[in-house]
């Protein structure tokens, strides 16, 4: 038994806070292999299998399962750290932009951002077999009420309609355009990253600008997007 397998041997049930120091210590060696996991899957891809995640870690995959059950547990954990590292991200650019449109695009670009800094490790923790919207329903979730605070401010409150189905709606253009760029091979028409945030910010705010009190690229809509800073969004 190697010493990482011996450390993960369950120990008998203590006294004098021996169980609660036992609590601690498992979700610290947990949070340990979640770390080793993800360096693991970014060296070698989101199809390695458990064995060479194992030893990448210094360990067994018995150890694995025993603190996630199997691979979707494992990738379910991942991706609860990615997309809590994710989320602080995208609610710290919402929080420095100057107007409601200048947050949505570095939202966007934050998103994409990490997403193609290791685009193993998302396509890994984007794939949880049993429960596909696990772990990213929550997150995106998260980040469509983000983005409803400074549209509500930049539509005003005649746009009820608009504000409860336009943030889903949202979040699935930003995925789906977000991951078809992510796997588009390079090449001369592939946009970079900051022009993709444009594009897609640009996308979205047109999409609402029937609903606004102007039309996109009037005056009046340069005023807007010129407006004072909102007041930063708590992430959840």
């Amino acid at each position: 038994m190697n010493q990482s397998t011996a450390n993960d041997a369950v120990p008998s049930p203590g006294v004098d806070g021996r169980t609660a120091r036992w609590a601690s210590h498992r979700e610290e060696r947990r949070a340990d292999l979640v770390h080793a996991a993800r360096r693991a899957v970014h060296r070698l891809g989101p199809d390695v299998p458990m064995e060479d995640i194992a030893a990448a870690a210094g360990t067994s995959k018995s150890v694995f399962y025993r603190y996630f059950r199997d691979k979707a547990g494992l990738q379910a954990a991942m991706g609860s750290l990615v997309l809590a590292q994710m989320q602080e991200r995208i609610g710290a650019a919402a929080a420095a932009a100057q107007t409601p449109y200048e947050g949505l695009r570095a939202m966007v670009a934050a998103y994409l951002g990490m997403a193609a800094r290791s685009p193993h490790v998302y396509e890994f923790v984007t794939r949880v077999p049993a429960d596909p919207d696990r772990a990213f329903g929550s997150f995106f979730d998260a980040v469509g009420s983000m983005i409803q605070a400074p549209m509500a401010r930049y539509l005003g409150p005649a746009a009820s309609a608009t504000l409860d189905y336009w943030p889903p709606a949202a979040i699935g253009l930003v995925r789906a355009a977000g991951e078809r760029w992510l796997t588009a091979a390079p090449s001369d028409h592939k946009p970079s990253l900051d022009d993709m945030a444009g594009l897609i910010a640009d996308w979205l705010f047109a999409g609402i600008a029937a609903q606004a009190a102007v039309p996109v690229g009037s005056a009046a809509d340069a005023d807007r997007r010129q407006a004072p800073p909102l007041p930063p969004q708590e992430t959840r």
